[in-house]
């Protein structure tokens, strides 16, 4: 007997990973339509979401006519780190930026009406209020990716122009890790969504920068304890030919597919004994 239920383990997960995808496809579907009802507001909250990002690049822009280098980074160098930090995270914001309302929801009790439904409560809470105007940020850091690509001088390798896609999709998992990882934080302190958000903001915000410009104690935490380093600077720093901080070795540009694997299961973890914890509103 125990040998059947651990024949049927891996197929009780994969088919729970099912009903998470087809829940949150649903769950996504109706607030695009929702929203789609109303085509004028969305053109203008899109607009204004894209604008909105817009303004840290006008700020760097800002920035570069006072100087020619920005910590031995040019203008389409620091445009290539600006645009695949942000085209990353709008991805992760999009398909899991509204993990931080789970305090809001452990506060009033109304997670409560998530568990009694016959659906995973993590894809319910990824996809409740699903955004879709958070498309303004994922364009707007496409466009400077795609303007750097073409001003930059790069030696293109069959591997290098793998890496942008490959760079762009482990980013937006990586950080994805970190907002399940943030939620699963707020049932026990119930009111950090803004600790979440200096992670996922305030990460984003950084890769944005030269590494060279922080102190290495940081560069040292967002590569060895909080995983960010590999979301662009490592693999955008070999594409662009780049000497990589804390003189590591080039082959970790490859890696980030790894360690977001190993984020996703760590969050997974965090998000289990989180969701374990809780005890109604409260908790």
């Amino acid at each position: 007997m125990a040998e059947s239920l651990l024949d049927g383990a891996p197929d009780t997960r994969v088919s729970r990973a099912l009903d998470g995808v087809r829940t949150y496809r649903m769950i996504a579907a109706m607030w695009i339509r929702s929203t789609m009802a109303y085509r004028a507001s969305f053109a203008m909250t899109a607009f204004g979401n894209f604008a909105a990002t817009a303004l840290d690049f006008v700020a760097i822009l800002l920035m570069f006519s006072q100087v020619d280098a920005l910590g031995g980074y040019s203008l389409p160098e620091v445009a290539f780190l600006y645009g695949s930090a942000g085209a990353a995270f709008g991805l992760a914001d999009l398909a899991m930026g509204s993990m931080d309302r789970l305090g809001r929801r452990v506060r009033d009790g109304t997670l409560d009406t998530l568990l009694v439904r016959p659906a995973p409560v993590l894809a319910q809470v990824a996809a409740d209020r699903f955004a879709l105007r958070r498309l303004g940020r994922i364009t707007q850091g496409l466009l400077v990716l795609g303007y750097a690509l073409v001003v930059l001088d790069i030696s293109w390798t069959p591997l290098k122009i793998l890496m942008i896609p490959l760079m762009l999709l482990s980013g937006g998992t990586i950080f994805a890790a970190v907002f399940v990882a943030g939620a699963a934080f707020q049932f026990v302190a119930q009111d950090a969504s803004e600790v979440q958000n200096a992670f996922t903001y305030g990460g984003t915000t950084m890769l944005q920068y030269p590494p060279t410009i922080f102190a290495k104690d940081l560069v040292r935490g967002v590569t060895f304890v909080l995983p960010l380093a590999f979301v662009n600077w490592l693999p955008a720093l070999y594409v662009l030919g780049l000497p990589y901080p804390l003189d590591l070795p080039r082959w970790l540009a490859l890696t980030p597919p790894l360690v977001a694997v190993g984020c996703c299961a760590l969050a997974g973890l965090a998000w289990r004994a989180g969701l374990r914890s809780y005890r109604s509103t409260g908790s």
